[in-house]
């Protein structure tokens, strides 16, 4: 996929659009859609999540900061057609984390439309060409299948367990090596 990079909004985020959606900066209008997003039956099975308005405000200041100290972090993710925030994607690095992480999280009435794995093959692309990072992970409970699914097709693979704040957690990786020789020799998997 080639993206298509729009002007970085008023905090130096850049937008980022694929062909459906548009990955972008996060406002304060969008906390109240976020909670309502994470708050949804089964958002909070394997990943924890924001249960209060005051909980997602945080959450949102965090992912602006995160620009802001980083250079990079989770993009709000927004349907290109209808404006509907669906979301967030991108790239994750607190200060003690076991690496670049990129992550996703879609509202679950968009669930199996491939709108987590375009995501973050854009979260990638980004990564691997803009960040220059030379590799990433992948954090998500062995029980998390539909994120499993969803890391193996942006080519990332199992590397090992570990125990993440109280929790035990598989770690999947992907080298900039990995993910070029991927598009060079399968350009299909840019499509899917």
């Amino acid at each position: 996929m080639t993206l298509d990079y729009g002007t970085p909004d008023d905090q130096g985020v850049p937008t980022v659009l694929t062909p459906r959606l548009v990955l972008r900066g996060w406002r304060s209008e969008d906390v109240p859609t976020y909670l309502e997003i994470v708050s949804a039956d089964g958002m909070a099975a394997h990943t924890p999540q924001p249960s209060t308005e005051a909980a997602a405000w945080s959450q949102t200041a965090f992912q602006i900061g995160h620009w802001a100290l980083r250079g990079y972090g989770m993009w709000a993710v927004e349907d290109r057609a209808t404006g509907q925030l669906l979301g967030r994607a991108g790239l994750y690095e607190a200060l003690g984390w076991p690496g670049c992480e990129i992550a996703w999280t879609i509202r679950r009435d968009r669930w199996n439309q491939g709108l987590a794995t375009e995501a973050g093959r854009a979260a990638l692309e980004f990564a691997f060409d803009v960040v220059k990072r030379d590799d990433l992970i992948s954090i998500m409970t062995a029980e998390n299948t539909a994120s499993i699914r969803v890391a193996t097709k942006l080519g990332l693979t199992f590397n090992r367990t570990e125990t993440i704040q109280g929790g035990k957690y598989s770690i999947y990786v992907i080298s900039r090596v990995d993910w070029s020789g991927d598009r060079r020799t399968n350009p299909a998997s840019e499509a899917s």
